[in-house]
């Protein structure tokens, strides 16, 4: 019965603390498809940051290989 009455004064004080930081969220739907739509927008604009990239490395290791190649007479 002690560890009842322990338990219960326990979860009593971590509702309070837990109910003190809330905070209603008002922002309607279309607040919401703004944001996923910017997100969409930053999102898309890696991949032709990835296939610039790939090419990058490619054309710089064909560059330095080339550089290496020994000349034959």
């Amino acid at each position: 019965m002690k560890i009842i009455a322990t338990l219960a004064g326990v979860l009593a004080l971590v509702s309070v603390f837990a109910a003190t930081g809330l905070m209603e969220n008002n922002s309607g739907t279309c607040v919401f498809m703004f944001f996923g739509y910017c997100a969409l927008i930053v999102s898309a604009q890696f991949i032709p940051a990835i296939l610039l990239f790939i090419c990058m490395v490619k054309v710089i290791a064909l560059v330095v290989s080339e550089s290496f190649v020994v000349q034959k007479k």
